[in-house]
């Protein structure tokens, strides 16, 4: 409603907006700020989705073995079960006190096996007993091993039974995190060269996810052996190197 009356006689003249002419200019300018907010939310949206780029890196290196596993027993066979067991106690006692003099310890020492059985011949008929007792052993001085294996045969005779050698790394953190640098050092230059092909580089890291291979340990066959107390040399026990690996799986954001 527009009034044109001046008060008074006067020249000046008033507009009042009506009741649907402010409810039209409220409505432009709730349309208006919708508008603007919307237009700030999809630029946010455009500017969240970053370009990014996935390589893969490994890393490996090599580690000295520090600890070796060997699993030593004794067989014996008498004609009764008791006179095979005691022979076969008497043994191991030595055993155990042969590896003892070089340098293993009660707790690296564990009884694996040990089992009393008859022995039949053709007609099945018992022609005596035999008792086999396997200890497994753990030695954290790998050079002494060879001279351990060979007192042990010394002090046992004939009889000693050696079911194989396995080496291992007992710290592997240091050899890890090793090959984690290699591995992500790896998977960076990928990413350069991948980005610099295309035109872009990179600019920064999403997601890291690694894959670790630690060592598996080495293992060397049985080996069985008598009492030749003509031969003194140690048995010589090589225990090489080892391999640590790292994968790592990296999206990078380009720029």
């Amino acid at each position: 409603m527009t009034d044109h009356s001046a008060p008074n006689g006067g020249g000046r003249s008033t507009w009042r907006a009506s009741p649907p002419q402010l409810l039209t200019a409220l409505i432009a300018a709730i349309l208006i700020v919708v508008v603007a907010i919307a237009g700030i939310q999809i630029g946010h949206s455009q500017n969240a989705t970053a370009a990014t780029i996935s390589v893969g890196g490994t890393g490996t290196v090599q580690g000295s073995p520090d600890t070796a596993t060997f699993n030593i027993g004794v067989h014996t066979t008498n004609a009764t079960a008791r006179g095979a067991e005691t022979s076969n106690n008497q043994k191991v006692a030595a055993l155990i006190a042969a590896l003892k003099m070089h340098g293993v310890t009660s707790k690296e020492i564990q009884t694996s096996g040990l089992n009393i059985y008859q022995n039949t011949n053709n007609s099945g008929a018992i022609t005596g007993f035999s008792v086999d007792n396997s200890l497994t052993v753990t030695m954290h001085h790998v050079s002494k091993v060879g001279a351990a294996i060979d007192a042990a045969t010394a002090a046992v005779g004939n009889g000693i039974q050696l079911n194989g050698i396995t080496f291992s790394i007992t710290n592997q953190s240091k050899l890890l995190a090793s090959a984690r640098e290699k591995a992500m050092r790896n998977a960076r230059l990928t990413a350069n060269e991948l980005a610099s092909a295309g035109g872009s580089r990179v600019t920064g890291i999403v997601r890291v996810s690694d894959q670790e291979n630690p060592v598996t340990p080495v293992f060397y066959g049985a080996y069985a052996s008598s009492a030749d107390k003509t031969m003194r040399a140690p048995v010589p026990i090589q225990s090489g190197s080892q391999t640590v690996t790292v994968q790592v799986a990296v999206v990078y954001t380009l720029g």
